[in-house]
């Protein structure tokens, strides 16, 4: 009987990663893009990637925010994904809904044209981006 707590905190645990994980796959569902602009982020992911390392080198922006583009770039380095391959549409689209949505974080702190100025891709690319991330030009906030 003595040991017998272990099994609770073992299942507890269990219990806690198991809900926290289906807590993640139910906000990526709810932050993904509509009408074919998944797809489109995945055509884009090779140039947000470099972005992602320019944004990351980049020291005239905020502390902050190379520090969550560092954060970003661990995670992408990481061959753990946070929704394993095998499931259907969000399997393969995990990286390009967090990506987009670290980029949104970006533009609200720094502003449109940080993110427009390390761009490598082509104008094109660039406005899907745009319409990708739901990002606009609006001025960055005061923090």
């Amino acid at each position: 009987m003595a040991g017998a707590w272990w099994w609770d905190l073992a299942i507890g645990l269990v219990l806690a990663v198991a809900a926290s994980w289906a807590a993640l796959v139910v906000a990526l569902v709810v932050v993904r893009p509509r009408d074919g602009l998944l797809r489109e982020s995945l055509r884009l992911l090779p140039d947000m990637l470099r972005l992602v390392r320019r944004l990351a080198a980049d020291r005239a922006l905020p502390r902050g925010v190379r520090i969550r583009v560092g954060l970003l770039l661990a995670y992408l380095a990481c061959p753990i994904d946070l929704i394993p391959d095998f499931i259907p549409i969000l399997g393969y689209a995990d990286d390009a809904i967090v990506v987009a949505a670290v980029l949104r974080s970006v533009v609200r702190r720094s502003g449109l044209s940080a993110v427009e100025r390390h761009w490598p891709g082509s104008e094109d690319g660039f406005a899907a981006l745009v319409r990708l991330t739901g990002l606009s030009d609006r001025p960055p906030s005061e923090e």
